[in-house]
């Protein structure tokens, strides 16, 4: 199998790989953001945003070709938009939370989702998860609350805000892992591509917070750092979680998408001044350990099957 088709029919131990690369790339905004010299609130979604849809609009033009792309917009129906609703709410709140509270805070929050998106496959879809799943979900949670818990107590008002807008990410990343599994059990034979809700979804993005933006103040500096995060953090690995996520079930991709906790807090701590306390590091520890697990276990059922 060619590189080429391992990222658009990935088999499972291809599909988990490329989340870990996915959730490495996504896990650099936190720093990234923190050496941001002007730009601040709306104008930082808003070059990130419409960085990540001119990379995608280049990216799926020359993959597809502009009139197969413009094709599968205009033929993708409900499922498509309500997958682009999700990655605006998502491309929106995180960096908007991002600039009302600690990195720590708002990955901490954002790692809500396997538990979320659990719960909305298992209604939703009827989902039986096996029990692996459920475990490591059940100690990803107890991480989870050990991190918040330590985030929570004695924060601001602008933290708390910043926690609440930082909610809204996996609430929309558990609809969308659903809508992808939904979408592959649909149309099992069409494969259709969900990539394009992805551009879609950025460019709702960024049209939708250039006008509280306006006048825009960003420096040439902070341009390029919020282009290169448009691109490397946001274009590349959204395109590679949709093929990702063909293949994982949407707890199971959910789950490996909290590494993105693990990592973004390392990047801060040894890029800024932000350090994590005891509490997120224990909690991060149990976390880690727990999708260790459910992925060696995976593993050695699949073996031996």
């Amino acid at each position: 199998m060619s590189w080429r088709q391992a990222f658009t029919h990935p088999s499972h131990p291809q599909a988990v790989a490329i989340m870990l690369l996915v959730t490495l790339l996504w896990s650099i905004a936190g720093v990234v953001s923190r050496h941001l010299e002007s730009a601040a609130s709306f104008e930082v979604t808003f070059w990130r945003s419409a960085a990540n849809a001119l990379a995608l609009a280049v990216l799926l033009g020359w993959q597809k070709g502009p009139a197969t792309l413009w094709a599968e917009v205009r033929g993708g129906g409900r499922l498509l938009w309500l997958s682009a609703a999700c990655w605006t709410v998502m491309f929106t709140s995180f960096m908007l939370a991002m600039t009302l509270t600690t990195v720590a805070n708002v990955l901490v929050t954002m790692s809500l989702a396997p538990l979320v998106t659990a719960l909305i496959s298992r209604v939703w879809l009827k989902h039986r998860l096996p029990g692996r799943t459920w475990v490591a979900i059940v100690l990803a949670g107890i991480g989870i609350a050990w991190m918040y818990g330590s985030q929570v107590a004695g924060g601001s008002p602008r933290d708390l805000l910043g926690t609440l807008v930082a909610l809204t990410v996996p609430l929309a990343g558990g609809t969308m892992w659903t809508l992808l599994q939904h979408n592959a059990q649909a149309h099992p034979d069409e494969h259709r591509d969900m990539t394009p809700a992805v551009l879609l979804g950025s460019l709702a993005s960024a049209l939708l917070t250039l006008p509280p933006a306006w006048p825009l103040a960003a420096s040439g500096h902070d341009i390029s750092l919020l282009v290169m995060l448009g691109v490397v953090q946001l274009a590349i690995p959204c395109v590679l979680a949709v093929a990702a996520g063909r293949v994982l079930k949407a707890p199971e991709a959910a789950l490996l998408g909290l590494l993105e906790i693990l990592f973004g807090v390392t990047w801060t701590w040894l890029g800024t001044a932000e350090s994590p306390t005891p509490a997120v590091i224990g909690g991060g520890t149990l976390v880690l350990l727990a999708l260790a697990g459910n992925e060696a276990l995976a593993l050695r059922q699949r073996a031996q099957a």
